[in-house]
């Protein structure tokens, strides 16, 4: 018998450890998972997982003096559990399948949190004024610039080329060049070629809109960052406004 308690509490104590892995493992290109808000989630996950999987080790000892270790298998579930999407999820009847997947739901949505918290900290930091929309632009990129898939890399070079131009305008508004010096800048870039959709006609409303694009294009910027791992990167610019305690918390 003490060599059955002792196959328990190995299977649970293995078994915490390598649900942490796998929770880890699963969630990699989402972001971490045992972020700020995520981390109850990913840890009620982790010890319901070794909880179980000791049971089943405790039940297969006690009624057949098999090796506690075979609880073990529970694991297989946090690998090979398929999770629909979270709207598909809401719609189904309330389940033990619906219930097995809702905390793995519930961790996707916290971890969505964390990463939004994440992104609107940086964002913040480089509103105020829109040179650091396109300097911060251009720090993260340096960051993460190693990046091997060419696809990623190629979104995150056009987020940054498209950033630059734009800001680029606005910086060239503010010294009031002229409609037709304008409409030469807007038609240097893709991005901004759209004669339809920009009028040089106006130009506080055009920095305007160009500014608020370069703001949403530096978020999707991010995101990808985010997902890509490189979640610890420091605000930019770096001054005390931009690291306030609430924005060191969403970092975290």
């Amino acid at each position: 018998m003490p060599g059955g308690v002792s196959g328990v509490v190995g299977t649970f104590a293995l078994s915490l450890v390598l649900a942490y892995a796998f929770v880890r493992m699963r969630c990699r290109r989402t972001g971490p998972a045992f972020g700020p808000r995520a981390r109850y989630w990913a840890l009620f996950i982790v010890i319901s997982t070794a909880v179980v999987a000791a049971g089943v080790g405790a039940a297969v000892a006690a009624a057949s003096r098999g090796p506690a270790y075979i609880g073990l298998i529970v694991l297989g579930g946090l690998w090979l559990l398929r999770l629909p999407p979270q709207r598909d999820l809401d719609l189904r009847p309330r389940t033990w399948s619906a219930g097995l997947t809702a905390p793995f739901s519930r961790l996707y949505e916290r971890m969505g949190d964390d990463m939004e918290n994440w992104c609107e900290a940086r964002l913040a930091a480089a509103r105020p004024r829109p040179q650091y929309i396109a300097d911060a632009a251009q720090y993260y990129w340096h960051q993460i610039r190693r990046v091997t898939d060419d696809r990623v890399r190629a979104d995150l070079d056009r987020w940054l080329d498209s950033i630059t131009h734009k800001i680029s305008i606005v910086r060239m508004i503010e010294q009031d060049p002229g409609p037709d010096r304008l409409r030469t800048a807007l038609q240097l870039h893709p991005s901004t070629q759209n004669t339809h959709k920009y009028h040089e006609d106006d130009p506080a409303r055009l920095a305007r809109r160009l500014e608020t694009e370069a703001l949403n294009e530096l978020h999707l910027f991010l995101t990808h960052a985010y997902r890509l791992g490189y979640h610890k990167m420091l605000i930019y610019p770096f001054r005390p406004s931009a690291h306030r305690p609430q924005a060191q918390r969403a970092e975290l």
